[in-house]
């Protein structure tokens, strides 16, 4: 289970490592937009990514990873 953990998050890592590296402006453009959002919308979107990611583990370990 532990290295299931790792595995998880050594990909979040990744993949949030290639979006400074390949776009950096695109990053700043990104945090420009969530600070012209109001708090409850910021909240709501981080609940929205909780569940997708909760989904994608649920269907991951479904199909056997």
């Amino acid at each position: 289970m532990l290295g299931v953990v790792a595995l998880a998050l050594g990909l979040v890592l990744i993949v949030e490592g290639l979006v400074y590296a390949l776009a950096p402006s695109l990053v700043e453009k990104m945090l420009f937009a969530l600070r012209g959002m109001p708090p409850e919308a910021r909240r709501i979107l981080g609940f929205l990514s909780i569940v997708s990611g909760l989904c994608l583990v649920w269907v991951a370990k479904l199909l056997g990873a």
